[in-house]
């Protein structure tokens, strides 16, 4: 049997809330542009953190193949398009990580040209990042089973040391180790 891989792409657009900011740390795993979608850590667990994020406008499309490697590359060609100029105002936006793009108009970013690419809003949101779903079945945290997000901090023409985390979406109040 052969599964059709679809997924969906998303690259940051800073919306009215959300934050970028230069790295901080030597050890950052998000080096390889100017800026980083920033986060607030609210704790760490075994094997995993919890972050929260603030709500932001994301730059999206789709795509669909026998192998994931090609439905990314896919999509990222649109996106890429877009944040060099395939947009309304023909604005070309610097690239921020994790597979981020800073708008200056932050509330009304340019609408795309393709109209297979589209905006979308997410929520504020706290993640389980960089984790392992056993890691949080043993703590007994509750998360959203039906998705999560895989996010790369690297070029997609990067091949080796990647950076990469499995988001799963927060339910309810996290579970962090007690402090006493």
């Amino acid at each position: 049997r052969i599964c059709l891989t679809g997924l969906i792409l998303l690259l940051f657009a800073v919306a009215v809330d959300g934050r970028v900011g230069n790295s901080t740390s030597e050890s950052s795993y998000c080096t390889e542009t100017k800026e980083c979608f920033l986060f607030d850590l609210v704790c760490a667990g075994d094997g995993y953190e919890v972050r929260h994020y603030d709500a932001a406008k994301w730059v999206t499309t789709e795509a669909e193949s026998y192998f994931m490697e090609i439905a990314t590359s896919r999509a990222f060609r649109k996106l890429y398009k877009y944040i060099t100029g395939e947009n309304e105002a023909g604005a070309k936006i610097d690239m921020t990580a994790p597979v981020l793009i800073k708008v200056n108009d932050s509330a009304n970013p340019p609408k795309p040209t393709d109209p297979s690419v589209y905006l979308t809003d997410t929520p504020d949101m706290k993640v389980y990042a960089d984790s392992l779903k056993t890691s949080l079945d043993n703590v007994q945290a509750t998360y959203e089973t039906e998705y999560h997000y895989n996010v790369g901090y690297n070029s997609p023409m990067k091949i080796m040391n990647r950076h990469n985390e499995a988001w799963f979406i927060v339910k309810g109040e996290p579970v962090c180790p007690s402090s006493g």
